[in-house]
């Protein structure tokens, strides 16, 4: 669906057509499975979350919102932070079952990144420096969870963020570099 499209759907939703708000639904969910296949495939022997799960997660937090999207730019923003929340809770759950047993590290090369920027990182680590760049770099912590929990690329990050896609290389220079120093990797 092309950039347009979307904008009239989600226009009509938020002015309360019903056809409109059902077509941005079926669309925006086919969104959200094209974002989880590049950006995760998960191992074989990897069974706690599959794809399919982790869109249908993202998919109901995002729709049980409420939060009606102005935007192409707004629904990718939500739609990151909401496959970001899945992963987290998904990971925070899996630690506290394991404290007893044991700590098992539910890791992005578990959940592989469409560009694997070769750090094994602990989603719950990467949560913790996403949060803490939030706090000084918002724009920079935007990019990040746009990459690593919705899968986009380049282009479509600069659209999202709306900047060009030379400010968005230039910042994913400085992004990785910063949280491959703060991650230690």
């Amino acid at each position: 669906m092309s950039v347009s499209e979307l904008t009239v759907l989600l226009d009509g939703a938020r002015k309360g057509d019903r056809g409109a708000r059902d077509a941005l639904m079926a669309v925006a969910y086919q969104e959200l499975r094209q974002l989880a296949g590049p950006a995760m495939c998960v191992e074989a022997s990897y069974s706690t979350l599959q794809p399919t799960e982790w869109v249908n997660e993202a998919w109901t937090r995002l729709s049980s919102s409420g939060v009606a999207f102005e935007n192409r730019r707004h629904f990718f923003g939500a739609a990151a932070q909401a496959m970001r929340r899945v992963l987290v809770d998904r990971a925070r759950v899996r630690r506290a079952q394991k404290r007893d047993v044991g700590q098992e590290r539910l890791s992005l090369s578990d959940v592989e990144v469409a560009e694997p920027s070769g750090m094994d990182v602990e989603v719950l680590e990467l949560e913790r420096a996403l949060s803490e760049l939030e706090a000084f770099q918002p724009r920079l912590a935007r990019m990040l969870e746009l990459r690593y929990f919705a899968g986009l690329g380049l282009h479509e990050m600069a659209a999202a963020l709306g900047v060009s896609p030379a400010t968005v290389k230039r910042d994913w220079t400085y992004a990785r570099m910063w949280l491959r120093e703060r991650l230690g990797n």
